[in-house]
């Protein structure tokens, strides 16, 4: 996963520079911005894979900021890295759709640790075709869409997405819910069954509206989930 794309937004001057330089020399080619206005730019010059944002910024916020991202660019892994522990701003950050959120002071080596583990839950939708067709139905991985077998294209929230991408990748196998915790939500969130459930509620409604069954999802009964591609 070297050479992508990352912006950091970080308004201290010392820990700004200090994780830029480390992230370059892990192989990432990274812009450093210090403040919303600069960051804007910086995301529609370079068209970041990532972006770790601070989110007491001198001229904003970097959730108001994120959310900004969110909305242009779906494909965008987006991180908080914040000395506000504050659980609503925790939360709030989740539900717009990053993957993390670092609460400083933080090891230079546990921030990598964390991108490492986020990009190889997501190496399938990077690696992935912009297409995958199976049947009537079509998956954009990059987009964050599907079409159903009507032909209505819907977007999927981004652990919508990755669980599909994780059942795509372990077709015909039992997929458990604690393997989707630990690759999806990592070992230091804890989401219900419920919470599993509800995802895959619309990744379930999308393969059962395909009149040829290409794909089919199934519960195994107190281990998770399975998917079956028809022919395979």
């Amino acid at each position: 996963m070297s050479n992508l794309p990352l912006l950091l937004v970080e308004d201290e001057p010392n820990l700004g520079q200090t994780l830029r330089d480390y992230l370059r020399a892990k192989k990432y080619q990274v812009e450093l911005a210090v403040t919303c206005a600069e960051a804007r730019e910086k995301f529609k010059a370079i068209t970041p894979a990532i972006a770790i944002l601070d989110i007491g910024l001198p001229d904003g916020s970097g959730i108001d900021l994120a959310r900004e991202f969110r909305s242009q660019r779906k494909d965008c892994v987006l991180l908080f890295c914040t000395a506000l522990n504050d659980p609503s701003l925790r939360v709030e950050g989740l539900e717009l759709g990053a993957e993390d959120y670092i609460t400083k002071p933080f090891e230079l080596k546990e921030l990598t640790l964390r991108l490492d583990r986020i990009l190889k839950s997501r190496n399938f939708t990077l690696l992935n075709p912009d297409e995958m067709r199976f049947g009537k139905l079509i998956f954009w991985p990059k987009r964050f869409e599907i079409q159903d077998g009507a032909g209505e294209i819907t977007s999927l929230a981004q652990k919508e997405c990755a669980i599909l991408e994780l059942f795509l990748e372990r077709k015909n196998e039992v997929v458990s819910r604690d393997e989707m915790i630990e690759s999806i939500w990592g070992e230091n969130s804890f989401p219900t069954n419920r919470t599993i459930d509800n995802y895959i509620v619309k990744i379930r409604k999308w393969a059962d509206s395909d009149s040829e069954e290409s794909i089919k999802i199934t519960s195994v009964r107190g281990i998770g989930y399975k998917l079956e591609l028809k022919g395979n």
